[in-house]
């Protein structure tokens, strides 16, 4: 059995850069790359009949059931499987997997940040003491096991000569586990409306590169498209009744989104950002001509902030919520009378007052068992007020999670000249090679950053286009987030990862994701000619 912990295990042929179904060889690409793993040189038959077979305090698990049924679905899309089954039965021969074992330690369903999503996989072939071949899975949480199966999906490829499901360089053996807790992407709903049906496509996609957070940036200043039950007039901000999301909507999201292993981390930027609350609550504008930020001199504003995250807390489990705290200008607060006559009785500035909104919005958001995350101006401005608990949002540039960690908090990464998706001239390789870690050598400190995140804006993106402009490029940054530096690192892992971002760009295809060529000058264009799917 050949063995090796690096990236040139895996076969590439100068024939995939025709198409699929001219590639000779047993070619198998995973993404994200495993921390560890070894495989050989057979080929395995995976019997259509798939059947599950569980274990551990675990196994039992409903999100496990209805994974491996995904899964399985996935895996046999490209054929009924019809002639490979009467093959084999007329040569009265067997498959050489014909059963996935998944062995689940723990019983519990938590979602929590950092919840252990490590799992091993061993595909072996069938020998003489086995009565039937298996692929098995161990992981201590059912998000482990979640994980161990798109791995195992990715493995398996069809061949369209035997139209039989195979998996190549077998026997496999992968421990893996993700380089970091937080793995992210950001999608705006405000800037347009995306239906619910659009949004669950995404979650889904999310989960095969194996990102595990949502961060939905559901409001903006341009609409309040979400039912906020105690104050009903905010959703009058949304751009008309139809593109609107109830309380029933955002459940259904969240627990979509569960079953895939991904949290939902909703945002609720202030005190900026928030023109469109003014449409069904005029009151919060400082006046008509000063529509942002919210009008920091009045306890209503408070009252209001505090009822929509109280609503939202019954929808959103997770422990992070994101308070926003970017762009804010302050200048109309000082141009509008009561406000600066406010400004005045407190003895503040206006520099004061937005610290004075961000610190109390901190509090609101922790009174209610949260952990408050801000984009990284309010660091930047008022670094030694913000609470402890505070997670800093890079996105402005490089350098800033350095200084956070230097000042014990925690920190999320998205570079917006590398991991903002709405930029689309940033190519695949600037985005694959960014690094949260970079500029931060002591370990201790390093621990201090949560992971990462791509940010998929709105301006530019709605229904018809968001997938292509999500992806390839997020999964460049999900293997960043997922696989040991080690292995994707240098230039020769460069020129390895391109035929493998390739070859997951047309896997994601065939699953029905619209996502665009890897290489184009601007993401999400148009292929530049005929092609395959394996060489643009």
């Amino acid at each position: 059995m050949a063995t090796s912990f690096v990236l040139f295990l895996f076969v590439f042929s100068t024939a995939l850069c025709f198409s699929q179904a001219k590639v000779k060889g047993p070619v198998t690409y995973l993404w994200p790359l495993p921390a560890e793993f070894t495989s050989g040189n057979h080929t395995l038959t995976v019997d259509p009949a798939l059947s599950l077979v569980v274990g551990g305090n675990g196994g039992k698990s409903v999100i496990l059931k209805e994974g491996f049924d995904r899964y399985k679905a996935i895996i046999f899309k490209n054929s009924n499987g019809v002639s490979g089954i009467d093959r084999m039965k007329a040569k009265g021969e067997s498959y050489d997997i014909s059963k996935v074992r998944v062995v689940v330690q723990s019983a519990s369903e938590d979602l929590n940040l950092g919840v252990d999503e490590s799992y091993t996989l061993f595909v072996l072939k069938k020998d003489g003491k086995a009565i039937v071949g298996e692929a098995t899975i161990e992981a201590n949480t059912v998000y482990g096991a979640l994980r161990g199966l798109e791995t195992f999906s990715q493995l398996c490829t069809f061949d369209y000569e035997t139209k039989s499901m195979q998996v190549h360089k077998s026997p496999w053996n992968i421990r893996d586990k993700p380089r970091f807790a937080y793995r992210g992407l950001l999608l705006d709903t405000s800037r347009h409306y995306l239906p619910i049906d659009v949004i669950k496509q995404v979650i889904e996609s999310m989960s095969y590169a194996k990102l595990n957070v949502l961060h939905w940036h559901v409001i903006d200043r341009e609409s309040f498209p979400l039912e906020v039950p105690t104050y009903p007039k905010l959703w009058e901000g949304a751009y008309s009744q139809w593109e609107r999301y109830t309380v029933e909507d955002a459940y259904e999201i969240v627990n979509f989104a569960k079953t895939r292993g991904i949290n939902v981390m909703a945002e609720v930027d202030v005190p900026g950002h928030a023109q469109s609350w003014g449409t069904g609550y005029p009151d919060l504008w400082p006046s008509s001509s000063c529509t942002e930020p919210l009008d920091v001199s009045k306890n209503f504003t408070f009252d209001v902030l505090s009822g929509i995250l109280t609503d939202l807390r019954k929808i959103f489990p997770f422990e992070l919520f994101h308070l926003g705290g970017d762009e804010v200008n302050t200048t109309c607060w000082e141009a509008t009378p009561h406000v600066k006559k406010w400004l005045k009785q407190q003895d503040m500035t206006a520099k004061d007052a937005y610290q004075y909104f961000v610190l109390k919005a901190q509090e609101i958001a922790i009174s209610k068992n949260w952990t408050p995350v801000n984009w990284e101006e309010t660091f930047n401005t008022f670094p030694t007020k913000l609470n402890p608990k505070t997670v800093v949002h890079n996105w402005l540039g490089g350098g800033v999670c350095p200084k956070a960690v230097d000042k014990g908090f925690r920190c999320i990464f998205s570079n917006q000249g590398v991991w903002y998706l709405d930029h689309l001239d940033v190519p695949w390789d600037a985005t694959y090679n960014a690094d949260p870690l970079e500029g931060i050598d002591d370990s201790s400190k390093q621990k201090l950053v949560l992971g990462g995140e791509v940010c998929m804006w709105g301006e530019t993106a709605d229904a018809s286009n968001v997938q292509q402009t999500i992806w390839p490029r997020a999964a460049a940054a999900a293997e960043r987030l997922w696989s040991r530096k080690e292995s994707t690192s240098g230039k020769s892992s460069n020129e390895t990862a391109l035929p493998r971002l390739h070859y997951f760009r047309c896997l994601l295809n065939r699953r029905g994701v619209q996502a665009a060529p890897v290489e184009n000058f601007y993401a999400r264009s148009a292929p530049p000619g005929a092609g395959s799917c394996y060489a643009q």
